[in-house]
């Protein structure tokens, strides 16, 4: 594929095993209690034993410390940690070199304003996800549902790669795609029958549709 996806909060051996069928270049574990997608370390290691040879297995943290990053490199075969939390420029480039894994660093849109942090995070990330910013007090950091005015990132081009994220289904992705010029996409929610409960019926159909907006 043209595109590559990420199908993240992953809980499932099988579905582990779909999404890499259906083409996925990208599993994502989640790594945050409050999150009904959240996995344990021995559940995440079973996980990632199970995603075959050439599809990158993701950590999704969310302001985690040293500590528990120590542990989970230790105890999880992974190929990159994405933060999903308030993590700074400079803990971004901390994780980085500590853990020798590359780094995902999620970024919330609401506004031209959130766009300029791009930039920054760029300089010390490996990869950027561009995601819809959560409402004020929601419980999640991502994974909500929700998309942004894709408009503010129509055909930009960063110095890093990005994954367009938020809202993300297999009704809307075409014109995501078409809007934004996105070449990796990254969704939870959207192949979900219920909150945490992934549906293989929808990751094919959600792939099938990336497919067709090529």
């Amino acid at each position: 594929m043209d595109i590559r996806v990420k199908i993240c909060g992953l809980k499932e051996p099988a579905h582990v095993v779909a999404a890499a069928e259906a083409g996925a270049a990208y599993v994502g574990f989640v790594f945050f209690e409050k999150s009904p997608r959240n996995v344990g370390l021995a559940q995440a290691r079973d996980l990632a034993v199970e995603a075959p040879v050439g599809v990158a297995k993701v950590a999704l943290t969310v302001n985690a410390d040293d500590a528990f990053l120590d542990k989970l490199v230790e105890t999880v075969p992974l190929d990159m940690l994405q933060l999903h939390g308030s993590e700074s420029p400079e803990r971004v480039a901390e994780v980085r070199a500590r853990f020798g894994l590359p780094v995902m660093k999620a970024i919330g849109i609401a506004d031209a304003e959130d766009v300029a942090k791009i930039d920054t995070y760029g300089a010390v990330a490996d990869q950027l996800l561009v995601d819809a910013k959560p409402p004020k007090n929601a419980d999640l950091p991502g994974g909500n549902g929700l998309s942004f005015d894709w408009r503010l990132v129509n055909r930009k081009y960063w110095p890093r790669p990005w994954m367009l994220a938020g809202g993300l289904t297999a009704d809307n992705v075409a014109e995501a795609v078409k809007m934004t010029g996105a070449r990796q996409l990254d969704l939870s929610s959207g192949v979900e029958s219920a909150p945490g409960v992934k549906d293989v019926g929808m990751i094919r159909t959600f792939m099938k549709a990336v497919q067709n907006a090529l």
